[in-house]
Formats: C-alpha cells, sequence, structure tokens
C-alpha cells in the first residue's frame, strides 16, 4: 500500500515493479546483479480519484507516456531495496505534487520611482562605458 495522503493511496498490485541491470560503471557488482529498479504505474486503471487522474495524463512530464503509464527508473543505489524505495517515493511525490493548487498571479505594475532608478541607472551605466572610449576632440 502506497499512501499518498490521508484519503488517497494506491494498492500494491496496481504498481509494477521489475528489476533490472543498472546502467553505467560500477565493475563486477552491476555486470552481475539487477539492482535497478522499474517501476510502472498505469493512471487510467489505477483507483486513483479522477482528480488527480486529470492532473497527471495533463502534465508534461518525459515519465508519463502518452499511454498514461508513469515509468521511472531508479538506479542511483547500490542495492535493490534502496532503489526500491526511491522508486516508489518518486511516485509518490509526483502525484503529491500534482494535488497542489498553485496560487494565481496578480499582475503589477513597476512603480513610478523603480522606473526612474532604472533608467537613472541605465544613464549612469552608459556614460561610464561613453567615458572609457576615444577622447574626440
Amino acid at each position: 500500500m502506497i499512501i499518498i495522503s490521508h484519503h488517497v493511496s494506491i494498492p500494491s498490485n496496481e504498481v509494477s515493479l521489475t528489476a533490472i541491470r543498472s546502467q553505467g560503471s560500477g565493475g563486477q557488482n552491476v555486470n552481475k546483479v539487477s539492482t535497478a529498479i522499474h517501476l510502472r504505474f498505469d493512471i487510467n486503471a489505477s483507483s486513483l480519484p479522477e482528480f488527480y487522474k486529470e492532473k497527471l495524463l495533463a502534465l508534461n512530464d518525459s515519465r508519463i507516456s502518452t499511454d498514461g503509464v508513469i515509468v521511472i527508473k531508479a538506479q542511483s543505489h547500490r542495492s535493490q531495496e534502496k532503489n526500491r524505495e526511491d522508486a516508489i517515493k518518486r511516485l509518490q511525490e509526483l502525484i503529491k505534487n500534482v494535488a497542489i493548487t498553485r496560487k494565481k498571479r496578480k499582475p503589477t505594475k513597476p512603480s513610478k520611482s523603480s522606473q526612474r532608478k532604472r533608467l537613472d541607472k541605465k544613464t549612469k551605466h552608459s556614460n561610464k562605458k561613453a567615458l572609457r572610449g576615444k577622447f574626440h576632440e
């Protein structure tokens, strides 16, 4: 059971975890042992509430395929157990972040004094640069 919030959780049978060999250098351990974890989670076939499903499918994330399957590959740790925990934690964070509603931005204008300060600073900088050039009489 993967707990997302107080009211939302995912049964373990909806998440597919597969052990695969890690990429990259690492010596004998990498060549012999399947320590990396491939996590697959089908959004459409899950028991998540519709709100979460819609938000997840609307995300522009490379980990979500066009079929609506989340694929997470965890291979940063040397042990399979730690990689499994890491993959599940990353899935939890992805789903939790979808539920957070962003505050709407109120468009504002810069104040008159800030605009004046900016222009004065630009003029001062321009004059400083001009003084560095060749002197003309």
